[in-house]
């Protein structure tokens, strides 16, 4: 699954979830990231689950936002942001 299709699937997922406890984002953003570390490891031919610390220096947060990747944490915190702007 390319990122731009998982951004799409992601915000229809922060729909889902937008009046869960703000802890469930971070949780939630943090499995969609080790699914897609497995699954670069895969493309690699090395098995695994893509937890370990090897695979996070290889592939950090930090990569998959830069590819754009949709974070329901960042989502929420903007949205309870004030509408007047009043934080």
């Amino acid at each position: 699954m390319p990122v731009a299709a998982g951004v799409i699937r992601n915000k229809g997922w922060y729909g889902y979830f937008k009046h869960a406890h703000r802890f469930t984002f971070s949780a939630i953003d943090g499995f969609v990231r080790r699914r897609l570390r497995a699954m670069l490891r895969r493309q690699k031919h090395r098995p695994g689950q893509g937890r370990c610390l090897r695979d996070h220096k290889q592939w950090p947060n930090a990569f998959f936002a830069d590819l754009g990747l949709f974070t329901m944490y960042e989502a929420h915190q903007l949205a309870r942001q004030s509408r007047c702007g009043n934080n």
